[in-house]
């Protein structure tokens, strides 16, 4: 178990070092750089601002020396967005509006989904269980910044329910527009994956002996079919939740929430290359962990798979 944990982090390790490297040079491969403002600048003055940053260095030099400062935890400081100020201060500030507005859609997301799938699987093949599928599929085909506006054309501009643009913690209901369209696409591919799971367990032998005793259908479900047919819905959790919080950039774009999707867009139209490779380095990590853990909830959830590694 232990060396697989360890495999597991190591890998993760290597995920980080590659996702940050393609970012480095795919920033340096823009057209554009931080310091081609709309007014021409003088040589003079572009020379400066290269060699007080490091731009005046070889390529492969300006690498070396970033991901030194990445390894010691030094992310840098904006060139352009913010300039001057550190980038982990900027993150600091701006990821708990991003991270809240993830896990409220996720729960979101897991109330509507769940369910739905559970009862689209005990419904099989009714009316019931064509509808959710069909309402599920919408929601797979459409995207965020589709589902983001309709909603808040209906709810905030016509029945005026809900607060359009903005965020206040003081008030709940401004959270309520981005953190449902974030979660309205993870219920839909949950709904499917924990039908698809129930049904699986439903077909089983111990299933079909549960109901010949004469156990009700409710305890077949909660007591016996619940917990395996949720695997699949459990390893689909950890990369949602990450996609989630990391798919929240045109989400706060929509809405105008001040999280780091709003300063990510910024970065990447003023070439701020520190700006950008701290929101992906994050995000990056942050999908590491949550599929960490959703590896380990299935683990405990399945006992084929303790028994794999324990071995």
């Amino acid at each position: 178990m232990l060396r697989n944990i360890i495999h597991r982090l190591l890998q993760g390790l290597l995920v980080l070092y590659v996702l940050g490297t393609l970012t480095f040079f795919l920033v340096h491969a823009l057209p554009y750089g931080p310091f081609q403002d709309e007014k021409a600048v003088p040589p003079h003055v572009m020379e400066r601002l290269e060699k007080l940053h490091g731009y005046d260095k070889p390529l492969y030099t300006q690498y070396f020396l970033r991901l030194k400062n990445i390894a010691q935890g030094n992310l840098g400081m904006s060139i352009k967005v913010m300039e001057g100020r550190k980038v982990s201060d900027i993150l600091g500030q701006a990821f708990p509006v991003s991270l809240t507005l993830g896990i409220i859609a996720i729960c979101i997301a897991m109330l509507i989904g769940i369910p739905a799938g559970i009862f689209a699987a005990i419904r099989k093949n009714s009316i019931v269980d064509y509808a959710i599928m069909t309402v599920a599929l919408l929601g797979i085909c459409l995207p965020n910044f589709v589902i983001g506006p309709m909603l808040a054309e209906f709810f905030g501009a016509k029945l005026g329910l809900v607060p359009v643009a903005g965020w206040n913690p003081a008030n709940p209901f401004s959270l309520l527009l981005p953190a449902l369209t974030l979660g309205l696409v993870s219920a839909a591919y949950l709904s499917r994956l924990t039908r698809a799971g129930m049904l699986e367990i439903l077909n089983q032998d111990f299933i079909r002996t549960a109901r010949a005793k004469g156990q009700k259908g409710w305890i077949i479900v909660t007591r016996h079919a619940l917990r395996g047919g949720l695997i699949p819905s459990i390893a689909y959790l950890g990369p949602a939740f990450a996609a989630t919080v990391s798919g929240s950039v045109v989400v706060e774009a929509i809405f105008q929430v001040p999280g780091i999707g709003r300063l990510f867009i910024k970065a990447i139209e003023t070439g701020d290359e520190t700006l950008i490779m701290g929101p992906v380095l994050l995000y990056g990590t942050l999908i590491v962990i949550a599929n960490f853990l959703a590896d380990l909830l299935q683990i405990w959830l399945n006992p084929r798979l303790r028994a794999a590694n324990a071995d």
